[in-house]
């Protein structure tokens, strides 16, 4: 992977080095020369955050917050896309925004000229020769929805290199599940549990696609192995829960609709799932009563 000198960051990014500086000592990049690609994306990003009036601590907080969010995710700055929400910021992941501090999704208003336009800007900074340069690409062009083949075609190039790159596998399954594509969406769901069998986010995503496609029991399955493997997945809890329902198993139910309420409880799901914990609840008192008589 090509590497780049301070003086380089600072001249292609156009920042400052007490700037430079004071990223590196909040923690937001790496603290050491040369700096990677993937350092300079990261730094593009805060630098895009900053310019919004984004304080370097609350975009700390709001790194390690996306981390206990979204199981699986190492690094937020590479593996989704960021934007600010006045003095916070929201990360889009998997279709949807999510303000990790507040614990909600929220609505993405963001006009789409402000969306990185990465097919043109990044391609004419750097020459993309390793996995890693491919994947990266691969994150920012998802930022843009006219650009979704591209990305597409970056992660294929990714597992030409590395064929057992899971969150590469994991990243082209989501483009083909928001394509309808399901076939092959279960695929590279399937390849990244190949490639790590402890990544919950592989079996939350394969867990979509069997419920999508009718398999529900299964679906059931791999969820219960993606909350095994991380028992704080919000969005876990919900989806199973929901499939507990379409099997009509509603104390199955009930138990993942108050798990997830003690994980999100201020967003529309959680206004969802407090529905479903009182009609289940009614419906279980009408069927004591019943009994009595």
């Amino acid at each position: 992977m090509h590497r780049y000198k301070r003086a380089d960051v600072l001249r292609i990014l156009r920042i400052t080095p007490r700037q430079l500086v004071q990223w590196q000592k909040a923690g937001l990049v790496a603290a050491a020369e040369p700096f990677s690609f993937f350092d300079l994306l990261q730094l593009k990003k805060v630098r895009d955050l900053r310019a919004k009036r984004v304080r370097p601590a609350v975009i700390r907080e709001s790194l390690l917050a996306m981390q206990k969010q979204v199981a699986g995710m190492e690094n937020p700055l590479l593996e989704a896309g960021t934007f600010s929400t006045g003095s916070r910021v929201a990360f889009r992941h998997d279709g949807r925004a999510l303000e990790p501090l507040a614990g909600q999704w929220v609505m993405d208003f963001e006009p789409a000229g402000e969306v990185v336009p990465a097919s043109a800007k990044m391609t004419t900074l750097y020459q993309t020769e390793t996995a890693a340069e491919f994947f990266a690409r691969g994150i920012t062009l998802e930022e843009d929805p006219n650009s979704q083949l591209e990305a597409m075609e970056c992660y294929k190039q990714v597992l030409e290199l590395e064929p057992n790159h899971a969150a590469a596998h994991i990243n082209l399954g989501t483009l083909y599940y928001n394509a309808q594509d399901f076939v092959k969406a279960e695929s590279h769901y399937r390849k990244a549990i190949e490639a790590d069998s402890r990544y919950a986010l592989a079996y939350f995503d394969l867990g979509n696609v069997l419920d999508e496609t009718g398999r529900i029991q299964e679906a059931v399955k791999v969820y219960k192995i993606a909350l095994q493997l991380a028992p704080t997945y919000a969005d876990a809890h919900y989806n199973l829960a929901l499939a507990y329902e379409k099997v009509r198993d509603s104390r199955k139910a009930l138990n993942h609709w108050k798990a997830y309420i003690q994980l999100d409880n201020s967003s529309a799901w959680a206004a969802h799932a407090r529905s479903q914990i009182q009609r289940i609840l009614e419906g279980e008192k009408l069927k004591v009563v019943y009994r009595r008589k």
